[in-house]
């Protein structure tokens, strides 16, 4: 049997695993799925502030989930993740990723020695004094990414690798047809929401907006006086549906679409800024995913700000499923399964 590795996301109160076997074969099998919630003040802005509750929910998380392996492949995608377009001489990509630390320092807001560094190469471009390599420079907190690791070191497992959470996306949603041409994913998290352009399935760019789903809901608890339980059942029950509207609902309705239509400008923007710097290369359509994309009426907001066919992904297109995945709870979570799935791709065997 192939060796399987586990995919893990450290979301915004909740913790998500995708157990796979064969990541790196034609059709990976999908082996198990588990959620598990924990206090979301136990992170902030994606990072971890209270290590023992992450701790104490990944231990919960690999019980009750039944994972057969402890080797894990982290995601990283806060608020302090950057990417940016980067061209280097053409050399091989090991003395590009040495070198970055002495080329990089004006495109970082910190100090080179406080963050991590990696370089996703996209393209061999002819320069003016030879053969270059065009790609993406990503770059994170280095305080952020160890205590991810420590805490998952603390909980007994295995951390093998650390993936940007936007190239596993890419991978788990915009492989063969769906990625086709130039496309852009959505991804609409709890805090953060990413936007990634890719064509034939390779990203060209990538942006990290600081705004999600929870804001929708904070605008509820703090504006109105909701509880977080009512104001969770209050955005789920209106969404963007204007005419499912009752008089007595005015105030909370319009909370939702305000708070909710400053994340789709960000989209739409992120989308604008690459249609004007890259005219000759169009988007066709748009792949949503996440939680956040739930929203009743998303869907159809988001089309009308970008003039781009939405489609629904689906993580699990590319995965044969074992025996125990649940198919009647499946639909419930897929919209946030992108990010666990699309981790084991690269790192399992």
């Amino acid at each position: 049997m192939a060796t399987s590795v586990v995919g893990l996301d450290i979301g915004h109160g909740v913790l998500r695993a995708a157990e796979v076997a064969g990541g790196n074969t034609s059709k990976p099998r999908l082996m198990r799925y588990h959620e598990v919630s924990f206090p979301a003040d136990a992170t902030r802005e994606g990072e971890i502030v209270e290590p023992d509750v992450l701790v104490r929910a990944l231990k919960q998380l690999w019980t009750a989930g039944k994972f057969t392996t402890r080797d894990v492949v982290l995601g990283v995608g806060n608020q302090r993740v950057l990417t940016r377009d980067l061209s280097v001489p053409k050399v091989p990509l090991d003395r590009i990723k040495e070198a970055l630390p002495f080329q990089v320092q004006d495109l970082l807001p910190i100090p080179v020695a406080d963050a991590v560094l990696d370089f996703y190469p996209v393209a061999e471009t002819q320069g003016e004094s030879g053969p270059m390599i065009h790609g993406l420079l990503v770059a994170a907190a280095k305080s952020s990414v160890l205590a991810n690791v420590r805490a998952v070191q603390a909980a007994g497992l295995n951390p093998i690798d650390v993936d940007l959470s936007p190239f596993a996306l890419t991978r788990a949603l915009l492989m063969g047809e769906p990625g086709k041409g130039t496309v852009a994913l959505v991804h609409v998290g709890a805090t953060t929401s990413c936007v990634v352009i890719a064509t034939d399935g390779v990203p060209q760019f990538v942006r990290i907006i600081p705004s999600g789903g929870d804001e929708v809901t904070s605008a509820l608890v703090n504006g109105l006086g909701m509880s977080l339980a009512d104001a969770e059942r209050t955005k789920s029950t209106l969404g963007l549906i204007r005419e499912a509207y009752q008089p007595e609902s005015m105030a909370a309705s319009e909370t939702v679409i305000r708070v909710t239509e400053d994340l789709l400008n960000s989209i739409r923007n992120t989308v604008q800024f690459y249609r004007n710097t890259r005219p000759n290369d169009p988007i066709m359509s748009v792949i949503l995913s996440g939680g956040g994309s739930r929203l009743r009426g998303f869907p159809a907001a988001l089309e009308e700000v970008t003039r781009l066919q939405i489609e629904l992904g689906d993580p699990t297109d590319r995965f044969s499923l074992a025996k125990a995945i649940d198919i009647h709870t499946l639909p419930g979570v897929l919209p946030a399964m992108g990010v666990a799935l699309g981790l084991t791709l690269r790192s399992a065997s």
